[in-house]
């Protein structure tokens, strides 16, 4: 995928909006939608710069996908990262894992999240993946709601470990 090419259009609510692959200019807009909650607004405080040097490392690995969706004017207004995971499991398959799934509070319940999601499952499928899997923190039930709706299956129990720096 080129560097900040659109991947996809898709429309919703008669809106015309792209998926392309983000870019460095992009962060500001993206750690604002990822702060853009009550979770979220309490753990996106780091400086700037710590931001711009974890896109650069996410943008070098072959094996990540942060993209961005646009209006057509090219405004920011949702986010998601793909990591596609190989393995020994499933006679070596590989797996495309979702995180960090955001779409701007404007531009919700109109069939966009919907599209986007889906773009990023099919993205998995060209890919070659064999399951789709994503995380969501149990306080959001009405993001779960949304999965459900979508055919995700909460099948799998997650734990943590937080880790001094």
């Amino acid at each position: 995928m080129e560097h900040g090419t659109a991947v996809s259009v898709v429309t919703a609510g008669g809106e015309k909006f792209a998926v392309r692959k983000a870019r460095r200019e992009d962060v500001p807009a993206l750690v604002a939608l990822l702060a853009d909650d009550p979770l979220g607004s309490g753990r996106e405080t780091a400086p700037p710069e710590a931001y711009l040097s974890a896109f650069e490392a996410v943008d070098a690995s072959d094996e990540q996908l942060l993209v961005c969706l646009t209006t057509a004017s090219g405004e920011v207004v949702g986010t998601l990262q793909l990591t596609f995971i190989r393995g020994l499991s499933r006679g070596g398959a590989l797996r495309g894992q979702i995180e960090a799934v955001r779409v701007h509070r404007e531009y919700r319940s109109n069939g966009l999240g919907r599209l986007f999601v889906g773009w990023a499952v099919e993205e998995c499928r060209r890919r070659g993946c064999v399951l789709v899997q994503l995380t969501s923190d149990r306080s959001r039930g009405d993001a779960h709601r949304f999965y459900e709706r979508l055919g995700f299956v909460d099948s799998h129990g997650g734990f943590k470990l937080p880790l001094d720096p």
